[in-house]
């Protein structure tokens, strides 16, 4: 691959403003979880304060923004294997998010797949689990789109399904530059789907998320369904829809 667009001068060239909304999935079983444990609210407000204190630091530029957005950049304790932009170890944040929430669902249905791929014994759960999508809304003066020119021309890299390596370097790079953003094409879908990472705290426009919706994952031996509500929103996702080494041998049937 040519560098010549990771040296500053290619890299600053290239920067360009971008603003919009990037949608994030998580589970939702916060509250319920520590609501197993506790009797009353005051308990399970204390409870959650303790967990708190147990997780790892919040970098200081962070710590006005909600959990939800903050997360992503803790530190303290080692990344463990490392993603398409963060390397494994002692390193920088990123949050990781789409420019629409089904593409967002669609990325986390691939790795909790990836969790059943690695675990064939695992039967497929009863209920859906439940998922909640949110969006930020998020400005830069400073963003690197790799679905562009002259950024396209490596995009069977920026894609690659399990070799993060060059992407990780061209993060490092770009954050040396003082880029913010990274704009880049989902690995998980096939229709060109935009993702967004988040490399720093202030792209954040708003200290919470601005809007939220609920999904469920069903997975069966036919393949996955997604679920959304309000709007309401369904995904089918087929067996083989994921072009990944890793779930190439993927035990449906269980």
């Amino acid at each position: 691959m040519s560098l010549a667009i990771w040296t500053p001068e290619g890299l600053s060239s290239n920067a360009r403003p971008l603003s919009g909304r990037a949608w994030r999935a998580v589970e939702a079983q916060h509250q319920v979880s520590t609501a197993k444990l506790t009797d009353s609210l005051a308990d399970q407000h204390r409870l959650e304060e303790i967990i708190e204190i147990t997780k790892p630091v919040i970098p200081l530029e962070c710590r006005h923004l909600n959990f939800l957005l903050s997360t992503p950049f803790r530190y303290g304790a080692p990344y463990p294997k490392g993603s398409r932009f963060r390397r494994a170890g002692l390193t920088l944040g990123v949050f990781y998010s789409s420019e629409l929430a089904k593409t967002a669902m669609i990325e986390i249905a691939f790795w909790r797949l990836l969790f059943f791929a690695e675990s064939p014994q695992t039967p497929w759960p009863k209920n859906p689990p439940e998922f909640t999508a949110f969006a930020v809304e998020f400005a830069t003066e400073q963003a690197i789109d790799l679905s562009t020119h002259p950024f396209d021309a490596h995009r069977t890299v920026w894609r690659h399904p399990t070799d993060y390596e060059s992407c990780q370097s061209f993060a490092e790079a770009a954050r040396a530059q003082g880029v913010e953003v990274i704009k880049y094409e989902s690995a998980r879908t096939q229709n060109r789907a935009i993702n967004f990472a988040l490399l720093v705290c202030s792209v954040f426009q708003k200290a919470e998320e601005v809007d939220r919706q609920t999904w469920r994952i069903h997975f069966s031996a036919s393949g996955i369904r997604l679920f959304g509500e309000m709007p309401k929103e369904s995904i089918d996702l087929p067996r083989g829809i994921f072009t990944d080494p890793r779930t190439a041998n993927m035990t449906w049937n269980r």
